[in-house]
């Protein structure tokens, strides 16, 4: 067990913001921010495994399916996923090794696996889409969408509205062996990317592909508790996790315990498609990993360093 060794989970806002179109020099330009946080954390002598989510990027993906489908074949969901998590993790592991060779650190060499994870194809998400992807849309773009397409949408904020895809829970990462041989050297790893590509396995252990996309929240738990973590991070838009949050009433939480998180949970604080998956995911790692005094913290890339340190962030803990 490596005491310096850290999953951060990186969400969609380390890669696309969301009032700008999310083109390709856009998120360049977001992941050579997020590289800087990053490296940060490296210098200081933290061992990293880098997570990312791809909800923004595989809904445009999924987009530009529908939009060519008179002229070349379609791409099914999950090959979507794939092809985000290829693009994204070279975008990401390139201008992390571009920061850490202006920082002097030239013989840290970040790398990307293309990780599949199994699910269960019986999940009963896959009857109630949650996950939302792809940009925010007004009213009359997400219904003609919705008519065209069949897709489901779901409202957000401010009358907007996203496509909601079924969010199956992650039952086992298939390359973790090789995983935790490359993390025992010590290696830079971007995996796991969009929650992983979804698969379920027969008796016989034949791989498909399963049209979902898999929380990378939940995803990056299982991958620290496999590897026996005492510390996972999720990035997010916010500094600490918020009670009534964008209400009157809306305060910052310091500390939450397995008992707390889960009172607000069923509280309704903290819904699907926003702070719930990001909660669920801090206590199934908590509950689950080997690790004698785990921690989980929620909070934003600019504020990781002192969240590591213990002077922000939300810090989730089992009692």
């Amino acid at each position: 067990m490596n005491p310096r060794m850290i999953v951060v989970a990186l969400g969609g806002n380390a890669i696309s913001v969301k009032d700008e179109e999310g083109n390709i020099a856009q998120q360049f330009a977001r992941t050579r921010e997020t590289a800087r946080h990053l490296a940060e954390l490296i210098v200081q002598g933290h061992d990293l495994i880098v997570t990312h989510g791809n909800g923004p990027q595989v809904g445009n993906v999924l987009r530009r399916v529908e939009l060519s489908a008179a002229e070349v074949y379609p791409i099914p969901l999950h090959l979507c996923v794939a092809n985000t998590q290829a693009g994204m993790g070279f975008m990401i592991a390139q201008c992390l090794n571009n920061e850490l060779r202006r920082r002097g650190k030239e013989r840290i060499t970040a790398s990307t696996i293309i990780t599949a994870v199994e699910v269960d194809p019986s999940d009963p998400a896959f009857a109630k889409p949650t996950k939302p992807i792809g940009k925010y849309l007004k009213k009359e773009e997400a219904l003609l969408l919705k008519e065209q397409h069949g897709w489901p949408m779901q409202e957000f904020d401010n009358e907007e509205y996203r496509l909601v895809v079924p969010s199956p829970i992650p039952r086992r990462i298939l390359p973790i062996e090789m995983i935790k041989r490359l993390v025992d050297e010590h290696e830079l790893l971007v995996c796991c990317g969009g929650g992983g590509i979804p698969v379920w396995c027969d008796a016989a252990g034949e791989e498909t592909g399963v049209d979902c996309v898999i929380d990378k929240d939940r995803t990056s738990a299982l991958l620290a508790t496999e590897l026996g973590l005492g510390r996972f991070v999720i990035a997010t838009a916010v500094e600490k996790v918020m009670l009534a949050y964008r209400t009157p009433r809306q305060r910052p939480l310091d500390r939450l315990t397995i008992a707390e998180a889960r009172a607000y949970l069923d509280a309704g604080e903290f819904p699907a498609g926003t702070m719930g998956p990001k909660i669920e995911a801090a206590i199934d790692f908590l509950e689950r990993t080997p690790h004698p005094s785990p921690v989980a913290i929620i909070t934003n890339l600019e504020n990781i360093s002192g969240a590591l340190a213990g002077t922000t962030g939300t810090h989730l803990v089992r009692a």
